[in-house]
């Protein structure tokens, strides 16, 4: 960034080149941020204006949440610019969705009195429409229910919720990337806990991925399906190292 806090134009075109996690480590926050608002500008200006309330959004609810050593906005950012940018979609719903996808699940009490989802989701469709709070609700996990295996629980509401949302296969499929991704930066007993809450769910996004009604090209269900295949081998390999 320059002096100004302001990127220059050749800092620009980097930022639109560089790898997500590399923009992390290099510029921060910041630097996603300007990386969203490059991918963004080709939009109109009402989609624009939309997705940018939704960031405004985000960043208050999960201004005080950290994911591993960075703010949890993050994570966010790159789920959302995974989407526009790799993924090819020029939906401004689910760029606006890919934001807010863990608001309901982390913040339902400071959207709605009480806390109660339904209520907190009716206030996203208020302010971002219907299609929005309908993607966020098929992406927000279930409260957790006393007796049940919380994984198993986890894989069956993603393979039930995501059977007729084509596009909440979309956000899933970002959002999972993301998580996959961050093992590498992960240590200690929750390395092997994460990846054992992902490692099932594998086959059963691939497979939602590639189904024919997926709205993605066919050279980015191809892609996402090898980065789940990759990320599959290396959950693989934190079990054999757990057993050994």
């Amino acid at each position: 960034m320059t002096a100004s806090g302001e990127p220059g134009a050749a800092q620009r075109a980097l930022l639109a080149q560089m790898p997500l996690h590399a923009i992390t480590s290099v510029y921060g926050e910041a630097g996603l941020r300007e990386r969203l608002a490059v991918e963004i500008g080709r939009l109109p200006g009402a989609d624009r204006a939309r997705i940018e309330q939704a960031l405004d959004l985000a960043a208050r609810l999960h201004a005080a949440d950290r994911r591993q050593r960075e703010p949890y906005l993050n994570h966010l950012l790159r789920v959302a610019i995974r989407i526009i940018s790799h993924y090819q979609v020029d939906d401004a719903d689910v760029a606006c969705a890919a934001l807010l996808h863990d608001c309901v699940e982390d913040h339902a009490g400071e959207l709605a009195p009480g806390g109660d989802r339904a209520a907190a989701l009716a206030v996203l469709a208020g302010q971002f429409g219907d299609r929005v709070s309908e993607l966020v609700g098929a992406v927000t996990n279930p409260v957790w229910q006393p007796g049940r295996a919380e994984h198993e629980q986890y894989r069956e509401h993603v393979e039930a919720s995501l059977q007729d949302s084509p596009w909440a296969r979309v956000i899933k499929a970002s959002d999972f990337t993301d998580n996959a991704v961050g093992l590498i930066h992960t240590t200690g007993p929750k390395l092997h806990r994460l990846s054992a809450k992902y490692e099932p769910l594998v086959p059963v996004l691939r497979g939602l991925i590639l189904r024919p009604d997926t709205p993605l090209a066919a050279e980015v269900k191809s892609r996402i399906a090898a980065q789940l295949d990759s990320a599959a081998q290396r959950m693989a390999a934190i079990a054999t190292s757990d057993s050994s």
